[in-house]
């Protein structure tokens, strides 16, 4: 027992103490960065999905 207080209290030191948080302005970038980089990438794989979709429809048409 005495083991799993001394994790709590020395996890509670570090993140307290020894941790860099970032601040708020640094914050609101990156999760920019993240939302900018989450649409661009979703948007290649629509498109690379539209792409193939339309590839495989004319070639199974061409086996009617």
């Amino acid at each position: 027992m005495n083991k799993i207080s001394t994790y709590f209290r020395e996890s509670y030191q570090e993140l307290t103490e020894k941790v860099t948080w970032p601040s708020w302005m640094q914050l609101q970038q990156s999760t920019v960065i993240v939302l900018v980089a989450t649409v661009l990438i979703t948007a290649m794989v629509w498109v690379m999905d539209f792409a193939s979709s339309q590839i495989l429809k004319l070639i199974y048409s061409f086996f009617k």
